[in-house]
């Protein structure tokens, strides 16, 4: 996945001003990504700030020791110069075909168009590319992320097991995986 860098459709309505430009998916990281991961998954309104900062860390440290070293993937949908989203993704550490999905986030104001779906698939051929099996991705129970779990199941994933009051009281992580 080297160099990825595709032209995927037409943005969706709202990403970009009104041009002809396309969201372009790629999986280099740029210094600047750090402050433009910041800054959308501050948005996005789900996230309290010592997540946000997990987040930035992970990019920071991409930066720092590369893809080998610090595992992490990353691919990020670009609109000219406004991220539309990014995921962050990986192997698990001691398996051998099963993968992370650490992180994914779409700005607001393009949720609900696609873009989120061709993260995913997009996550999903990498980790086909990679002899990856299956992909694990976990979740909060609150009420709020009741938009984000129905996005899972209708990305064929499903509920492995739930830990009530695993971040908070009240606060459970939900746990999904698909096989590929």
């Amino acid at each position: 996945m080297p160099g990825l860098d595709h032209g995927l459709r037409p943005a969706p309505h709202g990403l970009t001003a009104p041009s002809a430009a396309t969201v372009r998916l790629r999986d280099t990281v740029h210094g600047q990504d750090v402050g433009r991961v910041r800054a959308l998954v501050g948005e996005t309104g789900f996230f309290r700030p010592d997540e946000v900062a997990v987040a930035v860390e992970l990019v920071e440290d991409r930066l720092a020791r590369g893809l080998q070293a610090s595992g992490y993937h990353f691919l990020f949908a670009d609109a000219g110069d406004r991220l539309g989203g990014y995921v962050c993704f990986g192997p698990i550490p001691c398996t051998l075909t099963s993968w992370d999905l650490y992180w994914i986030a779409v700005a607001p104001t393009v949720q609900g168009r696609g873009l989120g779906r061709t993260l995913m698939q997009a996550v999903e051929d990498a980790v086909r590319a990679a002899d990856g099996l299956s992909v694990y991705v976990e979740t909060s129970s609150r009420p709020q992320y009741d938009p984000t779990r129905a996005f899972y199941l209708a990305c064929g994933y499903h509920i492995e097991h739930v830990f009530e009051d695993f971040y908070a009281p009240g606060d459970g992580k939900t746990v999904y995986s698909k096989r590929l």
